[in-house]
């Protein structure tokens, strides 16, 4: 399979379990929603992680508050399809670990303060990987993207009159 036809099948494959996000309730043979694994809200709020940051850094203020405000939406919609994970309280565990981090990023992005930015995605980042550990996935350390996590988004702010 070229290469081209295998991001097309992931893309497809991610599409089709986006749709929680929007209400989607179809089940896959269980009580829960199709697509409200926790991994797969982990995944995508891996994605708005890496987004806000590349956002942050090019200063599009617009674009970082929008997923700033997607990620609390996964973190809500991690809570509410999992409000306990192998024993762990999550909704306690984000509120503990992600409020501090997520009010200072809100704070720096409409200050539109990159450095202030740059110290509080740090810190979301930090936060992350404590819950991480906490929970027993240490194992899955989040870091600051290398890279835009895709390539067919346009990250620069959009030019004002």
């Amino acid at each position: 399979m070229s290469r081209d036809a295998l991001a097309l099948v992931l893309v497809a494959a991610l599409g089709s379990s986006a749709c929680t996000d929007r209400g989607e309730t179809e089940s896959a043979g269980g009580d829960e929603p199709r697509g409200s694994e926790l991994g797969e809200i982990m995944t995508f709020t891996q994605m708005r992680h890496a987004k806000l940051f590349v956002a942050g850094e090019n200063e599009n203020w617009d674009l970082s508050a929008y997923e700033l405000k997607e990620l609390g939406e996964g973190f809500e919609a991690a809570v509410r399809a999992h409000p306990e994970h192998e024993g762990e309280p999550i909704g306690e565990l984000l509120s503990a670990h992600m409020n501090g981090p997520l009010e200072a990023l809100g704070a720096a992005v409409e200050a539109h303060d990159r450095k202030a930015f740059e110290a509080a995605f740090d810190r979301l980042t930090a936060a992350c990987n404590a819950c991480h550990e906490r929970v027993h996935f240490g194992f899955n350390r989040v870091v600051r993207p290398a890279a835009p996590p895709v390539t067919n988004q346009d990250f620069a702010p959009l030019a004002r009159p």
